[in-house]
This record gives C-alpha cells, sequence and structure tokens, in this order.
C-alpha cells in the first residue's frame, strides 16, 4: 500500500499526518459549527414561522426583525462575512484563526441558510384546531417537518463543508488550506486530487445520512 501511495500519490504520502490533520479539522469545524447552527437554526426557523402574519402567535415586529437580520446575513458573501464578524470571533474565542477561528463565522454564515431551510418546511405541516401553541410546534410543525427538516439538515451540511474549505483559504486550516497551500500554490496536484476526492466523498456520506432520515420519517 505504502509504495502504491509512493508511486501515484507521492505528495500525499510524504505527508499523510498532514493530511490526516486537515481532514480532522475540517470535520471538527463540521461538527461544531453544524451543531450550533442546527440549534440556532431550528429555533429561529420556529420563530419566524409562528410570528408571521396569521401563524398561531402572530407578531409583526417579531417576525420582521428577525426575517430582516436572517435576510441581511444571508445576502453577504461568504468571504467577507469572515473579516466583518472578525470582532465578534476574537471576543468569543479568543482568535480569528485556527479552528476556533473558523467557528463563528461558520454559523453566522450557515444559521440563517438553515433557519430558510426550516421555515420551508414547517410550511408543508398542516394545523391541529384544538391545540395550544407548544403542542403545534412539537407535535405538527416539527414531527411533521422531520423528512423536509432532514433535507434541509443535509443541504447545509454539505454548504458548510464548502464554507470550511473556503475558510482554511483564510487560516482555518482544514482540507480547503492543505489543498491550496500544497496542492495550488506549489503544484502538487495529487493533494488537490486526494483533497477533492475525500470532499466528495463527504458529501455523499451526508446525502446517504440525510436520505435514509428523511426517508425513514417520511409518513
Amino acid at each position: 500500500m505504502q509504495e502504491l501511495l509512493n508511486n501515484y500519490l507521492p505528495n500525499v504520502a510524504q505527508r499523510l499526518p498532514d493530511f490526516g490533520k486537515a481532514l480532522e479539522e475540517t470535520l471538527v469545524m463540521v461538527a461544531w459549527s453544524g451543531i450550533i447552527c442546527f440549534i440556532l437554526g431550528l429555533t429561529l426557523g420556529v420563530l419566524i414561522t409562528v410570528t408571521k402574519r396569521g401563524a398561531i402567535l402572530e407578531n409583526g415586529l417579531v417576525y420582521q426583525v428577525l426575517d430582516k437580520l436572517i435576510s441581511l446575513f444571508r445576502s453577504i458573501p461568504f468571504i467577507i462575512l469572515l473579516t466583518w464578524v472578525m470582532p465578534v470571533t476574537r471576543a468569543i474565542m479568543g482568535t480569528t484563526i485556527n479552528v476556533k477561528g473558523a467557528i463563528v463565522p461558520l454559523v453566522f454564515g450557515s444559521v440563517p441558510f438553515f433557519a430558510r431551510q426550516v421555515e420551508s418546511a414547517l410550511a408543508q405541516a398542516s394545523l391541529s384546531m384544538g391545540s395550544s401553541p407548544l403542542e403545534i410546534i412539537f407535535r405538527v410543525y416539527l414531527r411533521e417537518g422531520i423528512p423536509a427538516i432532514a433535507r434541509g439538515t443535509t443541504i447545509t451540511a454539505i454548504s458548510l463543508l464548502n464554507l470550511t474549505a473556503m475558510a482554511g483559504t483564510v487560516g482555518a486550516g482544514g482540507l480547503g488550506d492543505f489543498a491550496v497551500t500544497l496542492g495550488h500554490d506549489r503544484n502538487m496536484k495529487d493533494i488537490t486530487n486526494v483533497t477533492v476526492l475525500v470532499l466528495v466523498l463527504l458529501v455523499c456520506l451526508i446525502e446517504l445520512i440525510g436520505s435514509r432520515v428523511a426517508k425513514k420519517n417520511t409518513h
């Protein structure tokens, strides 16, 4: 196996520990930002669903503020968002580089997207008459919306994986940094090719898990 790597992927073979570290950093970024994104995005998605006009907890002010904030952050290109939220990142994480420095901008970049996915998913749920707002939220909206939320989570996770690669180019580490600094800047094409292959496999795995969850919960 080692001989095969040396013959066809010489640069990767020489830097296997670095490649393993880059993969670990990417997975950590996706995992932590994904968990936070899921919690905040789901909460925001539910809030803008139940506070819109004609909804069970209609509140024009809350809806308008949340809707505009979500639209604002969705409209900012991620590469610009990375630098814009640096003061917030430094205040929360104590640094703006490496994996810790990437979590905050990744959350800012993914939560609005996922919140819209949740809002769209919950719009498909049918309301039950005579239920309290909390019962409607948990027993109707969230329960009926599981398949659509699973699909939205899958799309968001894949988007997060792409964002980590972009964050890697500005000091976050991970596969993006590994591919650019070595594969591109030093013209080590085997590193670029392997990185692309690993990212494709990760996307396929995410899609497989998301599809299984959605299918299992489709009535």
